[in-house]
């Protein structure tokens, strides 16, 4: 069932987004050769209880830490640790808070230091994904419009389509219903309506789409071994229109 959010929910979400945003500029601003995901995660969850809020991820489904810090063919769900970032290296950083009962939740991906052109505009690409499927998400669309905008985009540009993973519903729990593909057919899936709040975040990489469990059941990585960007960001459906929660 989809949790249909008022317009007081959607400002206090509204406020956790505007901390979420805060902190993940900090973050990225601290990503460079030498680094460890270990001290971004540590970083991430000092930054999170100084604005009052609690980490979305910690012990969610066995997670151990705040920060999923996902390098290279990682897709998703990262676990940081005490290996540096070396020049070259992306990194995605996926990060979500609880602020008054409610969660946000986004990601981007990271150059660390110099990379190749062909890894920037694979990330070029990740971004201008979501933002075409946040432009596309308003009232009357159907989800299935909003996966087949980015899914057309992608392709167009020669990456693949992550699709054993997709976006989600977000409001007093962290995964709600619907959950949204980034792929689809046009008028397919739940109508869009004032009051839903949800997280697009296309995964693409410079392979096939495939994942795979990592060994330790918690991250995704590609199965060939492709480098993967993630971006994600909360949005929210309201009379005012489609806000970017999580954009400052």
């Amino acid at each position: 069932m989809i949790v249909i959010k008022s317009e007081k929910e959607i400002e206090i979400m509204k406020e956790a987004g505007q901390m979420l945003s805060k902190i993940m500029k900090e973050l990225e601003s601290e990503v460079r050769p030498g680094v460890t995901t270990e001290y971004l995660d540590k970083a991430a969850k000092s930054l999170v209880l100084s604005y009052g809020a609690k980490p979305a991820f910690e012990n969610y489904m066995g997670f151990p830490a705040t920060l999923c810090t996902s390098v290279n063919d990682m897709v998703v769900h990262g676990v940081p640790n005490e290996i540096e970032l070396k020049e070259g290296d992306i990194v995605s950083l996926d990060l979500g808070l609880v602020y008054n009962g409610y969660y946000s939740d986004m990601a981007v991906t990271v150059p660390v230091g110099k990379v190749a052109p062909e890894i920037l505009r694979l990330i070029k690409a990740g971004k201008k994904a979501l933002k075409r499927g946040i432009k596309k998400a308003r009232s009357g669309v159907t989800f299935g419009d909003i996966g087949n905008t980015i899914q057309r985009y992608v392709e167009d540009q020669g990456f693949g389509i992550v699709k054993d993973l997709c976006g989600h519903g977000i409001g007093k729990k962290l995964h709600e219903d619907p959950q949204i593909p980034n792929y689809g057919k046009r008028g397919k899936g739940p109508e869009i309506v004032e009051g839903m709040v949800f997280c697009l975040e296309p995964m693409i990489t410079m392979g096939k789409g495939d994942v795979e469990i990592a060994r330790d059941n918690q991250g995704y990585r590609t199965k060939d071994r492709s480098l993967s960007v993630h971006f994600e960001h909360t949005i929210a459906i309201s009379s005012k229109g489609t806000i970017v929660l999580t954009k400052i």
